[in-house]
């Protein structure tokens, strides 16, 4: 039976989503072209939820290609690496990197996608428009030194991390700062040392803004 979505819970979204696009990179791995309808079977939801996460089959299937090519946390970290914060999201950084150089325009067009739908009004605003990948990574390479650092500085690190590893930031110094490779990563891993050694500083804490 295809399982009812309830209000108001944005995690539950995201696992739907993540089942959808499990379906479909399942489906491909058996070497079949399957409609959003088999998916959507294959996922355990209904054909209408479906179409609320994503607008064509197409669409599922390019990112659900996208979705398999990034390593789960529990892989990337198998091996135990040092419990050092920022070895840890070296090997993210990595895994990223890795996977946008081999998936460069089939990522592009899938932010081309999502910027397209919100530009139209086509994005359901209850709905994620993206599948967030970097932050179950994020937080797995934090996870072994969440208690060195300070709570509220923990809760800034993770996102400003998210920032600084992804597309949005390959296109950033690709398009805008027409920065070689060479040069992307070696920024994007001088400001993750940056930012983690901010966020273990007491007296550089930041604190959230009111409102």
């Amino acid at each position: 039976m295809p399982h009812a979505e309830k209000p108001g819970r944005p995690n539950q979204k995201q696992r739907t989503r993540k089942d959808l696009l499990d379906a479909a990179a399942r489906l491909m791995k058996q070497g079949r072209k399957a409609g959003l309808e088999e998916i959507a079977e294959e996922a355990l939801v209904s054909r209408a939820t479906a179409y609320r996460y994503f607008p064509s089959v197409e669409a599922l299937l390019l990112e659900a290609a996208l979705h398999v090519a990034l390593p789960e946390a529990a892989e990337l970290f198998a091996d135990g690496p040092p419990a050092d914060p920022v070895a840890r999201l070296d090997r993210v950084e990595a895994a990223m990197h890795e996977m946008m150089a081999a998936n460069e325009a089939p990522l592009r067009m899938m932010l081309a996608n999502t910027l397209q739908a919100g530009l139209k009004g086509d994005a359901d605003s209850d709905l994620p428009a993206r599948q967030n990948r970097r932050t179950p990574l994020i937080d797995a390479a934090l996870a072994p030194a969440r208690d060195t650092f300070d709570p509220k500085a923990l809760e800034m690190l993770g996102p400003a991390l998210a920032l600084i590893i992804g597309t949005e930031a390959m296109v950033v110094f690709k398009d805008v700062l027409r920065l070689d490779d060479r040069q992307s990563r070696k920024i994007t891993r001088w400001a993750i040392r940056a930012l983690v050694q901010a966020a273990r500083t007491p007296a550089a804490t930041p604190v959230a803004a009111a409102g």
